[in-house]
């Protein structure tokens, strides 16, 4: 066969397959040149879901006459005009192939006028003929796009179109990922005659609450939580919800970047990555985020329906947006909601509060003190959120997600099985931590533990040190101890503990006695602090540099540039915070083991349950980084299994 240059209309047919989908296809390209010329206000009628009539009407710039006909030409845009302009496109449509591939499979009438014509003109083009016919027409300052019949020519792609109520439901939410992506400008749509949705420009905070709530309804209003963050022309701003706002499907998932719909694989790798510890498997995020950039750092051109993009510094991007994110997600139980944000939240009975309040307090008194992990969630951490203008109350009760510890009180919902079931071995594991930190030291190959000056404070197992070498790991006892074989003797091996020798080797405790190495945060985190926190961590910066801490320290706030490895991942708001008030508290008497081994505590992310891979997992890491010398004689860590009653027990029968 020879080879010979396709004909117009037959290639505008081909692009059709690719631009034209189905009617929402049709409505996201007309919607976006509205969009892209200036429009504040945009209507859209349908017809039996779109494959009848599609009618966009538009207040924006227009277009002049004489350009009307070749707006309908295949890659005619006003979008761009140069390969500089491809490499920093700005708009949401450039390739210039909307308009002619729609005319090429229905009936099309585009009029306009600009604010300087005296009258609008209207141009038709139908199917495969293809050719512009102009007319006068009365027509205020914009554009009017109607799409009629359309398929009317290709039967074999029209028999693929759902029935009429599918058809809208996927153009009804296109509209609401558009009316997100612009609050700003007003959008109506109605179909066959009936109004069906009218989001009005959001001119202010309180609208711009209605108008997310009217897309995403009441609960991701009621759960969600402000994002705000800039660093080197990167900036990601919006909304995402707290872990008790997830959903089981991921229909409420809005992201834009520089106001262009996305489904980007790296970015939703980026949102997951930052919700991993607060969501089980089968539960989806919700958010609203908008990405902002400078346009030649991204490539838009990588996807035919531009739903990815490319990003020239892409692991700056991810971090960036992973951690803005898990920021957010961690501070949010200390977020403060204004009156008028709570205003749209649902409203409990004062009463029903005041008696929770009660039971809650009560509870507290019975529940054994647990450390302070920033990725822990325990009983009574229910956000409530008072506005003191009424005295309403609004809570939040934080759901059980996995990788969580979450007790209940008489008034919480029954237990669905979803939350791990925390066993009284578990609370007894977390009480053992809260005791004394010690500071093992090995000399000539004997281990002594010094706990405030006192020598041997935790008794050894019956055996010398050169005998107690685990050998084998068996099995998973009451969920946190790992049955071992030491010789010819077992023992069971407390992990939560071993989870503390490994963060406080880490950071240059142990054996190693080697300083961590500052790990640089992407983006420096400034944390507001009291003076006098300020000062105190001021005055032991040595000794915090020499663990892996760079600060830079201002009057009132410090700026964290490097933290250790172990606490990349914690909410360094905080554990500075908190490391203020230790400092406080031990009134100049710490040292550097001390200050080693509290650190140790905020780094360990201990698990309500463990695995036997896990643990197996745990062991090993924490022997390499002791190099094979455990403080194994630590009463703390491991205990020995005397077998003499039930071997008693056989031998009695």
């Amino acid at each position: 066969m020879t080879i010979k240059i396709l004909p117009a209309r037959l290639a505008n047919q081909i692009a059709a397959g690719e631009v034209v989908e189905r009617p929402a296809s049709v409505v996201k390209e007309l919607v976006e040149n509205s969009l892209d010329a200036g429009a504040t206000k945009i209507e859209i009628d349908l017809s039996k879901g779109g494959s009848k009539l599609i009618r966009i009407r538009d207040n924006g710039s227009g277009i002049n006459k004489q350009e009307l006909s070749l707006a309908l030409s295949r890659h005619a845009t006003s979008k761009i005009d140069s390969l500089d302009d491809l490499e920093a496109i700005s708009s949401l449509g450039f390739r210039g192939e909307a308009l002619a591939s729609i005319s090429s499979v229905s009936r099309l009438t585009l009029t306009s006028r600009t604010a300087t014509q005296s009258e609008a003109w209207s141009a038709y083009a139908e199917g495969r003929e293809m050719a512009v016919k102009l007319d006068p027409a009365a027509h205020p300052k914009g554009t009017t796009v109607e799409v009629a019949d359309l398929f009317f020519n290709t039967p074999a792609r029209k028999k693929f179109l759902r029935t009429d109520k599918t058809e809208f439901s996927h153009i009804d939410e296109l509209l609401k990922r558009i009316a997100l992506s612009r609050l700003d400008v007003t959008i109506m749509l109605r179909h066959n005659g009936k109004m069906v949705r009218q989001y009005r420009a959001a001119k202010n905070a309180q609208q711009t609450e209605k108008r997310i709530q009217a897309v995403c309804g009441n609960a991701f209003v009621r759960h969600m939580v402000n994002v705000e963050v800039e660093h080197q022309g990167l900036r990601l701003h919006g909304w995402i919800t707290a872990p008790e706002g997830a959903r089981l499907t991921n229909d409420f998932q809005y992201c834009y970047v520089n106001g262009r719909m996305m489904k980007d694989k790296l970015i939703n790798h980026a949102i997951r990555q930052s919700y991993e510890r607060a969501l089980s498997p089968e539960q989806y995020a919700t958010f609203v985020l908008y990405i902002e950039l400078d346009p030649s750092q991204v490539d838009v051109n990588v996807h035919p329906a531009k739903h990815e993009v490319r990003f020239h510094q892409a692991r700056l991007v991810h971090d960036f947006i992973y951690q803005g994110l898990s920021d957010a997600l961690q501070q949010a139980d200390h977020v403060d909601v204004t009156p008028k944000t709570a205003s749209a939240f649902h409203q409990v009975d004062t009463e029903s509060n005041v008696q929770e309040e009660h039971e809650s307090v009560a509870a507290k008194k019975t529940q054994p003190s647990y450390p302070s992990y920033p990725n822990q969630v325990h009983e009574g951490s229910e956000r409530r959120i008072s506005d003191s203008a009424t005295g309403t109350q609004w809570q939040k009760a934080t759901e059980p997600s996995k990788g969580q510890l979450t007790n209940k009180t008489s008034s919480s919902k029954p237990n669905t099985g979803s939350q791990p079931v925390v066993s009284k071995a578990y609370q007894e594991a977390y009480s053992a931590l809260m005791t004394p930190l010690p500071s093992q030291t090995i000399t000539n190959g004997a281990v002594s533990n010094t706990v405030e000056g006192v020598v041997d404070a935790a008794p050894s197992p019956s055996l010398p040190l050169s005998a107690l070498r685990i050998d084998k790991s068996i099995a998973i006892v009451e969920e946190v101890y790992l049955l071992v074989m030491l010789a010819d003797k077992a023992g069971l091996v407390n992990l939560h503990y071993l989870e503390w020798l490994r963060s406080y080797s880490q950071l240059g405790g142990g054996v190693t006695a080697q300083s961590p190495k500052p790990q640089p945060l992407l983006i420096p985190l400034k944390i507001g602090l009291e003076q006098s926190t300020v000062a105190g961590i001021q005055t032991h910066e040595n000794e915090l540099s020499q663990l892996g801490f760079q600060f830079k320290f201002s009057a009132s706030s410090i700026m964290i540039m490097a933290v250790p490895g172990p606490l990349r991942e914690k909410n360094l708001t905080d554990v500075m915070s908190a490391l203020g008030g230790w400092l406080d508290d031990q009134a100049g008497q710490n040292d550097l083991k001390s200050l080693t081994g509290w650190l140790a505590h905020q780094a360990v992310l201990v698990k309500p349950s463990y695995t036997l891979s896990q643990a197996v997992q745990l062991l090993a890491e924490a022997e390499n980084l002791w190099q094979e010398k455990l403080p194994l004689n630590d009463s703390r860590l491991l205990q020995l299994v005397d077998f003499s009653a039930t071997i008693a027990a056989f031998n009695a029968k």
